[in-house]
């Protein structure tokens, strides 16, 4: 039976192995999904009918498969809500709530089995791979779970949460709480009977988890969004060593070990240190410059103008911002992008890695709108090609096309690599008003000669630039 049972597990962890692979491209992302889904379907399955779980179980009585089921269908019901009724511009609050239901199951399962362990009398070694992992499942679950919670609440915009929060001595107390959790675990390790150790390692490491979170800004929220992700696969790696469970180990480390290359990536996008964002130290940044005189030579223009403009296009490059998630345009981006391309133009998409809120935060909301993924072009790809570009149309971006980044040494955003889209022949920038991004400067681009501004809701906008270009 266990010889089937481990094929079964080397199955959905192939499967796993595969998923990744396929979730590497947009037009192979759905069947990577797929894939990973029927992986962890094949692993819950073969995972109640282990014979180590019925053993493990066997002194407390048989295993509730009604109580299972019932959890099953519960789960089943309230994702299947989540996916049909949660707008695709609100996924980021989604993927880290998912990331903390994670971090709580972790600690949970570790917790229930040191409960379990000891009502049944059996030994634990100290300083044994069973209660050091234990240990970690609590440790790693509880900062998951609670920074999970706050990144939502930050994508949420919640009041209170919506913008970083710090004070004076943060770091040093987090510092303190690191260690003091670490003595905790080595505590639970020499102790293993001590169920208090381990539940005040998920005390202390909740108050860690927030206090980690709460000075994280915007900016830096895919990298953190990422680095949750990473921890949810480390505590569930963790949890597979207490349960003695390989597709969980497996599984768990290959979401932990992305979580941290893609974290990494995502660092080097936006010129930010790893080590900072891990700990919660917010992005520095050089003296203030004010707006007014950045500002003072932008130039505004009508829709029947920019129609012009596009009229006599040959290539037009589209540079989508969180603005047009919040806006909900993608829809209305991809009428105007078709309408164009009627009329001859080439139309193409220029895709930052940290557009948005949560990597390929702009691939998803595009691929919704049914844009092709021949058009969506990343960054080192499109750059090249800015100088050659008629018409560059920003919507609701800002931080990733300021070209501070390339002449300011003293900018917070300094050395960031971004879109070259001020080297385009015009640039039409499209937002509400001149308000800063998540950096909170000013971008010299609006002032540019080269640059129109075209104020208003980025969906409403695209509409009326539509109705220009069909009336021109």
């Amino acid at each position: 039976m266990n010889g089937w049972i481990n094929l079964t597990y080397l199955i959905a962890a192939t499967l796993f192995i595969v998923a990744f692979k396929y979730l590497a491209h947009p037009r192979t992302a759905v069947k990577g999904n797929l894939l990973g889904a029927l992986g962890m379907a094949i692993a819950i399955g073969a995972a109640l009918f282990e014979k180590p779980i019925t053993e493990r179980f066997a002194s407390g009585g048989p295993i509730n498969y009604t109580l299972i089921f019932a959890g099953i269908a519960v789960g089943t019901v309230i994702g299947a809500i989540m996916a049909l009724k949660v707008q695709m511009t609100a996924m980021p609050q989604m993927v880290g709530l998912l990331n903390g239901f994670g971090g709580a199951a972790s600690l949970l399962v570790g917790g229930a089995e040191l409960h379990q362990s000891l009502a049944q009398g059996h030994a634990i070694a100290p300083f044994g791979q069973t209660i050091i992992a234990t240990a970690l499942s609590g440790l790693i679950g509880a900062v998951t779970f609670w920074g999970s919670f706050i990144a939502f609440a930050k994508l949420q915009e919640i009041k209170g949460f919506d913008k970083p929060w710090s004070f004076n001595g943060q770091q040093p107390l987090n510092a303190l709480l690191a260690s003091v959790t670490v003595a905790l675990c080595i505590w639970q390790a020499a102790v293993p009977e001590s169920v208090a150790a381990y539940w005040l390692i998920v005390l202390v490491a909740s108050v860690l988890g927030v206090l980690l979170t709460v000075p994280i800004g915007g900016a830096d929220m895919p990298v953190v969004i990422c680095l949750l992700n990473s921890y949810s696969g480390l505590a569930a790696a963790a949890t597979g060593f207490v349960i003695d469970n390989n597709c969980l180990i497996i599984s768990g480390s290959l979401v932990g070990a992305s979580g941290i290359i893609l974290s990494q990536i995502m660092c080097k996008a936006m010129n930010r240190s790893l080590v900072n964002v891990l700990f919660g130290v917010g992005a520095g940044g050089g003296p203030k410059v004010a707006a007014g005189d950045v500002y003072a030579k932008v130039k505004g223009a009508s829709a029947e103008e920019i129609a012009i403009l596009f009229d006599s296009a040959r290539k037009v490059v589209i540079v989508p911002g969180y603005g047009l998630a919040v806006a909900q345009a993608q829809h209305a981006v991809r009428d105007l992008a078709n309408l164009l391309q009627a009329r001859g133009c080439e139309v193409l998409y220029a895709i930052h890695p940290v557009a948005g809120r949560m990597p390929g935060h702009m691939n998803v909301l595009l691929a919704e709108a049914n844009v092709p993924y021949d058009q969506m072009k990343e960054m080192d790809e499109i750059n090249p090609q800015f100088a050659e570009t008629d018409v560059a149309v920003v919507i609701g971006a800002n931080d990733v096309v300021n070209p501070l980044a390339r002449t300011d040494p003293k900018s917070p955003i300094a050395g960031m690599p971004i879109l070259n889209v001020d080297q385009a022949r015009t640039v039409v920038i499209i937002k509400r008003s001149l308000s800063p991004g998540f950096a909170g400067i000013p971008n010299p681009l609006f002032a540019a000669d080269n640059a129109l501004m075209y104020y208003g809701d980025g969906k409403k906008a695209i509409m009326e630039l539509m109705t220009a270009v069909k009336e021109l």
